[in-house]
């Protein structure tokens, strides 16, 4: 099971969009944390690595459930984390 729901993606790409940023300068990448002995009821978590391709920055958010990884994505994207 993937961590970032396709929702997430599609606000993902918004942000981007509206900032007039370029969807392939970005790179996702998704580690699961999750404990795999763990019950099947227990809440999926793990982070998603965000790399700006065209100048190397990295970001890293912690994602899974009841998480807000993009809301935060938006606010270090506006305020120039990203370069």
């Amino acid at each position: 099971m993937r961590l970032i729901e396709a929702d997430e993606l599609r606000q993902f790409s918004e942000i981007l969009k509206s900032r007039s940023c370029s969807l392939a300068d970005f790179e996702l990448y998704e580690l699961d944390t999750t404990d795999p002995k763990s019950d099947e009821l227990s809440p999926m978590k793990g982070f998603v690595q965000i790399r700006r391709k065209s100048n190397d920055v990295v970001r890293e958010y912690v994602t899974g459930d009841g998480t807000s990884w993009v809301s935060v994505f938006e606010k270090d994207l506006g305020t120039g984390r990203f370069g």
